[in-house]
This record gives structure tokens, C-alpha cells and sequence, in this order.
């Protein structure tokens, strides 16, 4: 089987970083905010604005990107799973990694770098546009058959495709379907792709 694995929120536990690190930069900035985060985007899960949310990830987006471990157990279980003759495919629309400058460069390497030292290992490494439509197109063109996957909005795009194991967050708490199953730990993960 072909799994897809989105990085940030899948691999990374991209929630309780962005809790912690946006209420330390509003502390720091006197940016009164109000956390609520059963929503996806930063700007109404903190109720910040779009310029705050930016400058927040031009402070911290690098040393996230380099510094946060990745999830307990993800790499053991994808060894596992490619042991077992699964392709793993890592998916990714991060921030940048679409770009073609050096910035899009920089991050892409710190992505390459970051899968290494964090011993994830992989088939292919496909870094997406940020378009809605480019994740759909990606899993039919790499024939994928099942996605992991956090972001609402790709989990609902995506199932209408291929089934989709939807790892945990407060913000896809909604995030129901007959090709939806909803995990909470790697092991989980594993388990459910064995049954």
C-alpha cells in the first residue's frame, strides 16, 4: 500500500506547539489574545490578526521547522510499515517549501534535514503547492492509497478520493466520514492501518 503522511500536525505536534509559542510571542508583544482552538486557522483560534499570526511565523517558523521531534513512535512505526512493504510517501504544504527562491530552498533543505535527523524514513518526499486542488492531484498522481492527514479542510478533500486516518487535534474534531478513521498516537495509527 501507498501512505501519505503530512508532516506539521501528523509528525510534528504542530497544535501544542503553536498554543505554547503564540501565547509566549503575545505575552511578549502585550497582544492581548483568546484561545479557542477548535478552529484551524491561528488568526481566529487566538483572535490575533493576519499580520500578527505573520510575524509570529517569521520569528518562529525556522527554529519550529528545525528544533520541534518529531510525534512518539512515528519513526518506529513507518520502519515498520516500509519493513512491511508499504511506500511512504511524505506530503507537505509547509509554508515556503513552494517557492522557487532561496527562501523555498532554505526550507525545503531544513525539511530534508529535519526527516534525517529525526530517522523518518521515506519513498518519495512531495513538497505541494498551497493550493487547495494540489494535494488531491498529488495522491492521484502517486497513485496513494490512504492519506494521514490534520488539516480539515484536506482530511474533507481528500476522503471524497481515498480513505483518510485523520490524527487528532481539537481543531478536526468535526472531521466525520465513512473514509475518515481518527487516530491519537502512532501506535493507533499502525494498529488500525494492520485491522
Amino acid at each position: 500500500m501507498r501512505i501519505g503522511i503530512d508532516i506539521d500536525g501528523v509528525l510534528t505536534n504542530l497544535e501544542q506547539f503553536v498554543i505554547d509559542y503564540i501565547t509566549k510571542y503575545c505575552v511578549e508583544n502585550g497582544i492581548k489574545y483568546n484561545i479557542c482552538n477548535s478552529n484551524y486557522d491561528y488568526c481566529k483560534t487566538f483572535n490575533i490578526s493576519k499580520e500578527q499570526e505573520m510575524e509570529f511565523w517569521n520569528q518562529y517558523l525556522e527554529s519550529y521547522a528545525i528544533n520541534e521531534k518529531a510525534r512518539p513512535f512515528a519513526a518506529e512505526v513507518i520502519e515498520k510499515l516500509r519493513k512491511e512493504d508499504h511506500e511512504i510517501y511524505i506530503i507537505t504544504a509547509r509554508w515556503l517549501t513552494n517557492r522557487d527562491d532561496v527562501m523555498g530552498e532554505k526550507m525545503r533543505k531544513i525539511v530534508k534535514n529535519w526527516l534525517c535527523e529525526n530517522k523518518i524514513q521515506y519513498d518519495k518526499l512531495i513538497f505541494s503547492k498551497e493550493s487547495k486542488e494540489r494535494k488531491p492531484k498529488e495522491i492521484i498522481e502517486n497513485k496513494i492509497d490512504l492519506m494521514i492527514e490534520d488539516s480539515p479542510n484536506n482530511i474533507k478533500e481528500l476522503s471524497n478520493i481515498i480513505p483518510v486516518i485523520c490524527y487528532n487535534a481539537e481543531y478536526n474534531k468535526d472531521c466525520k466520514g465513512d473514509r475518515i478513521t481518527r487516530c491519537y498516537s502512532w501506535y493507533d495509527i499502525y494498529a488500525k492501518i494492520k485491522e
